[in-house]
């Protein structure tokens, strides 16, 4: 047990709830950064649903695009865990919507860890930034920590840009910065388990979709799942490995088609087994419908090439264990029912 003191960034997100309450569970004082501090309670209220006593939980107020009170948040920290970042389910009207707060807000992080002597920083990057190159990969590719997303490819989304730019920026920053922290990226895949309240990230809202009938075919998409309990264990694992210093690590493991996925979801509730998806959409059907609907447009890239993953650097660096798609999915569909949101 440590009695070390961790600031966790964008406390309100769903794998930084999941962090927060893995690290209080290994008995680190945890500090969370929010933008809007008239969430507190709500969003303590989610920490705790995590699984964590909130007896050494502290949040404070910090924005990304701003420089107040990340001093004063950071006074004290031995390790920062950067996971604030913007994740809308719809577009934004210009890509640097997301740029912006992003690299931004990762480089005020940077900066204030380094003034005040943080010992490493784990920042909660993606995969995204990993599977997108241009020109792109061979088929059959199985993408692992040495590949990188061109954010200049034409047909990649505005979240895909900020994630790789902004991880770009921070190995920037510490290889030419002296006195900065050690770094360590978690490249996390499509993130589902256990939502612990109705404030649904990106990922497990698609279950939401699923379960509630909004689409009666699945695009022919497929994709590594990541268990949020994994990603969380990821995050902590990261922070304290001597041998985590300077890498990147994909958190991720299996890889399921959609279809797939809505077939886990009405094998956890069997009431929802009419509304799921039973078949799939063909390539072009969905390249027609994603010109009206935002959410197709995003899983374009994705159509005819899929793209696996390795998780060998996090098993053999941090003794990591997965959970398998199943559990994930399984986990995502009966925590929506729990808090009666299908």
């Amino acid at each position: 047990m440590s009695s070390q003191k961790v600031l966790v960034t964008g406390a309100s997100g769903f794998i930084a709830k999941h962090v927060i309450a893995e690290l209080v569970r290994q008995g680190y004082e945890v500090r969370g950064t929010i933008r809007n501090f008239a969430r507190e309670q709500e969003v303590l209220r989610g920490i705790a649903s995590a699984g964590a006593p909130l007896d050494n939980v502290k949040l404070v107020p910090a924005d990304l695009i701003s420089d107040d009170n990340w001093d004063d948040a950071i006074a004290g920290c031995t390790f920062v865990v950067h996971v604030a970042s913007p994740f809308p389910i719809r577009p934004v009207k210009h890509v640097d919507e997301l740029v912006q707060p992003a690299r931004e807000g990762t480089l005020r992080v940077l900066k204030a860890a380094t003034k005040a002597g943080v010992k490493r920083v784990v920042q909660t990057s993606s995969i995204v930034a990993i599977t997108t190159p241009w020109p792109e990969a061979e088929r059959g590719h199985v993408f692992d920590e040495t590949d990188w997303t061109n954010p200049k490819r034409p047909d990649i989304s505005p979240y895909t840009i900020s994630k790789t730019l902004a991880e770009r920026a921070a190995w920037d920053y510490v290889t030419s910065t002296p006195g900065a922290p050690e770094l360590a990226t978690i490249n996390p895949a499509f993130v589902l388990g256990p939502a612990p309240d109705t404030d649904l990230s990106t990922s497990v809202e698609v279950i939401r979709l699923i379960g509630t009938g909004a689409y009666p075919l699945a695009p022919k998409i497929a994709f590594p799942v990541s268990d949020v309990r994994d990603v969380a264990a990821t995050h902590a694992l990261a922070m304290i490995t001597p041998g985590a210093a300077g890498q990147r690590f994909i958190t991720a493991n299996g890889f399921v088609r959609l279809i797939d996925v809505a077939a886990m979801v009405a094998k956890a509730l069997p009431d929802l087994s009419k509304k799921v998806p039973r078949g799939e959409m063909p390539d072009f059907l969905v390249r027609l419908l994603a010109i009206f609907d935002n959410r197709l447009r995003a899983v374009l890239p994705d159509l005819g090439f899929p793209r696996q993953v390795s998780n060998t650097k996090a098993r053999e660096i941090l003794g990591q264990k997965f959970r398998s798609p199943q559990e994930a999915v399984t986990a995502a569909a009966s925590s929506l029912r729990a808090l009666k949101v299908i």
